[in-house]
């Protein structure tokens, strides 16, 4: 079926168009008639022809005019002019938006018509092959696709090396040196913030596999792998070797934005962890930063530069779950590391079939983890009498007691992490506090403070309302409504004056923000203050 539209201002000229392609061709043919340059859009728009003859010269809007106008959305419609005037300055129009063939009235000649309506069917039907053919590819492509980059992945993480020399970068079209990875995990949020489940989450992101791809796609040009537990592997290629400050803040956002429709479109909770960019051959350490990223934080969303350098650690048996052992631990996250050492103690019970290496296993987990720490935040372990410890192992009389004892003390020596990750807070916001302190008379930024300290908006937000109670802005209008009190004690100051001093340029939002805070306007506070009755 072929949709025409013909376009004349003239019935007799449209009633033998007409006749002449119906008779031809009969029902392969839906045919309208206008008589207006206006209703050719609008049935441009409406009817959506495949082929439409328009005269040049019709009330209002002319042919060309409405061409004009459609060629604005349309490219695809064929189009074939009718005009009683053969002028060149018509046909080079017609060339300029694309006509397929210029006729001159009057056309008595039945036969120019029917070869015109052949040409454009032909068209129409080669376009619609191609489109036919261009979906088969992208059908084969969306089978293929996934597989390709699910080989990449797994190449990445099994091999060093093996994604940049195996020919992935040219099927997939990847034309940076250079990218990151992004993790996801998925599952059941516990009251700690960790994910949970992740047997039932994984069933489901499989279900859902297809969406989450296509999600994912619409936030990020990337590489995304297969469901691996209840994990996913992101890599994002880039054409530079690291992620300007601004670009990484706007990968964290988007990321968010992402997870957000990710949990309401599939119904688990999402979290993120972000690698460091590296070459195509090194993308392996950039995976091993995002899975760090998601265990040393509960956050939604965590970069690995927002995770403290100091933090790092290595470890021998079994190498990630005794890595996370230690590393909550150093997180002052007692019940976290206690959970992963009794995931390590059942692993050394099953491996080791003497009881004294169980038991020199156990203490040297204990004393690594107090090393650990010591060297972290300098807490003191080192003198410290360990006789108690050999006692008290040897005296768990089975494995259930020897367990209790590991655990127990696991979080014993967590509460000392503690104290340093409290310092390590408390120094920033006193950082900050000094900062704004010395600074609030000039036009302080989130964002310029979370470059200061080097990390991210949210992230510094975060640590600093655990500080200090409040978020940033309200911390830095409190220091200038306070600076502006002391300020308005001094009668050789004017309230716009002040205004500037105290970091604002609009006197009347100043007044608002300072009767917000005060209870009255700054006038008022000056005449309160010089009638003897202070903030009243």
């Amino acid at each position: 079926m072929f949709r025409i539209l013909l376009a004349d201002d003239e019935g007799i000229m449209l009633e033998s168009l007409k006749h002449i392609i119906t008779t031809s061709f009969g029902s392969e043919c839906d045919i309208r008639c206008v008589k207006t340059g206006r209703a050719v859009v609008e049935m441009a728009e409406s009817f959506h022809p495949d082929i439409a003859f328009v005269d040049i010269h019709m009330p209002g809007l002319s042919g060309i005019q409405a061409i004009q106008e459609i060629r604005k959305v349309n490219n695809e419609m064929i189009i074939i002019i009718i005009t009683a005037y053969d002028k060149f300055a018509y046909a080079k129009e017609a060339v300029n938006l694309g006509v397929m063939e210029y006729l001159t009235k009057p056309i008595s000649n039945k036969k120019v018509i029917l070869d015109v309506c052949m040409k454009a069917m032909q068209r129409v039907e080669e376009a619609r092959q191609k489109r036919s053919d261009n979906l088969k590819i992208r059908e084969r492509l969306e089978i293929v696709v996934p597989m390709i980059e699910s080989g990449f992945i797994y190449s990445m993480l099994q091999d060093d090396g093996a994604a940049d020399s195996s020919g992935y970068e040219e099927l997939l079209g990847i034309r940076d040196n250079y990218g990151f990875c992004l993790v996801l995990e998925f599952g059941d949020r516990d009251e700690s913030g960790r994910l949970t489940n992740a047997i039932g989450s994984s069933v489901k992101a499989n279900k859902y596999y297809q969406d989450m791809r296509e999600i994912v796609k619409d936030y990020f040009s990337c590489i995304t792998g297969p469901v691996m537990g209840n994990r996913v592997v992101l890599f994002v290629p880039s054409s530079e070797p690291t992620l300007k400050y601004e670009e990484r803040v706007e990968v964290i956002t988007r990321t968010r934005t992402m997870l957000q429709k990710l949990e309401k479109h599939i119904g688990s909770d999402f979290r993120s962890g972000i690698g460091s960019t590296k070459t195509l051959g090194n993308a392996k350490e950039s995976y091993g930063e995002a899975l760090r990223a998601l265990r040393e934080s509960v956050s939604h969303v965590v970069h690995i530069t927002d995770i403290p350098a100091g933090r790092d650690v290595t470890g021998e048996y079994p190498k990630e779950l005794e890595n996370s052992y230690y590393e909550r631990g150093l997180k002052a996250d007692s019940e976290g590391a206690a959970a992963c050492g009794a995931e390590l103690f059942s692993c050394i019970e099953g491996m080791y079939g003497c009881r004294e290496d169980m038991e020199a296993k156990i203490l040297e987990l204990i004393m690594q983890l107090e090393y650990r720490i010591c060297a972290k935040d300098g807490t003191e372990f080192g003198m410290k009498p360990r006789g108690s410890y050999i006692r008290e192992i040897r005296d768990a009389s089975d494995s259930d007691k020897l367990c209790h004892w590991f655990l127990e003390k696991t979080r014993e020596i967590c509460k000392c992490a503690g104290t340093e990750k409290k310092k390590e807070m408390e120094y920033l916001v006193d950082t900050v506090r000094k900062y704004i302190d010395e600074n609030y008379q000039k036009d302080i930024s989130l964002d310029e403070i979370s470059r200061m300290v080097n990390i991210s908006p949210y992230y510094f937000s975060k640590l600093f309302k655990q500080g200090t109670g409040e978020n940033f802005i309200e911390y830095l209008t409190r220091t200038r409504m306070r600076q502006a009190c002391v300020c308005l004690q001094n009668p050789d100051y004017s309230i716009k004056q002040i205004c500037a001093m105290v970091g604002y340029s609009d006197p009347n939002y100043f007044s608002r923000i300072f009767k917000k805070y005060e209870g009255v306007n700054p006038s008022e506070y000056r005449e309160r203050l010089e009638n003897g009755t202070g903030r009243g």
